[in-house]
């Protein structure tokens, strides 16, 4: 399995609130908390990618 190349994501804020991407697998798009870089990831399809980051920029969005 290809590993994940992670960057920063330029929407992290910086109070050290860091989220990082990796782009790199082809139809993969993964984030993980760069504070914690050995702890729990996701992953998604692009399909489910795109799903997510819509529902997040919704006004309506409830994000816990």
């Amino acid at each position: 399995m290809t590993a994940f190349e992670f960057h920063k994501s330029s929407y992290s804020g910086s109070q050290g609130e860091c989220v990082e991407v990796a782009r790199n697998v082809p139809g993969t798009t993964a984030v993980r908390d760069s504070k914690n870089p050995e702890g729990p990831q996701l992953a998604f399809t692009g399909a489910a990618w795109t799903s997510f980051v819509r529902t997040l920029k919704r006004d309506d969005a409830t994000v816990i």
